[in-house]
């Protein structure tokens, strides 16, 4: 008997992949910028902070541009960015109080958007949300890049106006793990979570 080989989705999937890495840099540069910020260090923490930015902002693309998404790869990507938006603020505080207490109701907003959703996603699924809504895509990229700027000194409207996307995306986030019964990734919008729901409504009806 000839042996079959196992079916495409049967098949373990790869860990040592271009964005795997690139997820695992974010997770190691977290206690680096820790370490930065804590012994006074606010360029090297800009450096540091730009390859986690760059890092996060790169996974996805080679994830698609190789064929190398996977779960692992989402999670990965979920828990590295965690780990970038729990420490960035601590950070911010020991390097730059007066720039912090000055946007203190702007980065109240930005901590409490995005750690609300994912106490309402552990509330209800026991687990890290991993969504990666379009909105959630944008709001990192105009946060981050705002940040970096008013961390650098420069003007301290992008960083509110970027606030604001952060706000209406994590929003989007809170209303998909309130209508989604189950844990789910890669859910792109609420638009698609609604899609979802009414398939699985259907298949039940059937």
């Amino acid at each position: 008997m000839t042996a079959t080989s196992p079916e495409p989705d049967q098949r373990p999937e790869p860990l040592l992949t271009i964005p795997n890495l690139l997820s695992c840099l974010r997770l190691v540069l977290a206690p680096v910028l820790l370490y930065l910020a804590w012994i006074g260090e606010p360029t090297p923490f800009l450096v540091a902070l730009v390859c986690s930015l760059l890092s996060d902002l790169f996974d996805g693309y080679f994830a698609r541009r190789f064929n190398q998404a996977t779960h692992l790869g989402t999670l990965l990507d979920s828990y590295g960015d965690f780990a970038t938006y729990m420490t960035v603020p601590l950070c911010a505080w020991w390097l730059w109080p007066d720039l912090i207490r000055r946007e203190a109701w702007f980065a109240a907003a930005v901590v409490t958007s995005y750690v609300f959703p994912i106490v309402l996603g552990y509330l209800k699924y026991g687990r890290l949300t991993s969504y990666h809504t379009y909105g959630a895509k944008l709001s990192a990229v105009v946060v981050g890049a705002s940040a970096l700027v008013l961390f650098a000194g420069g003007p301290p409207l992008p960083f509110r106006i970027a606030t604001w996307v952060l706000v209406l995306a994590e929003l989007e986030e809170i209303a998909i793990t309130t209508i989604l019964p189950e844990w789910r990734t890669n859910v792109p919008s609420i638009l698609h979570a609604r899609r979802l729901l009414r398939s699985e409504e259907r298949q039940q009806i059937r």
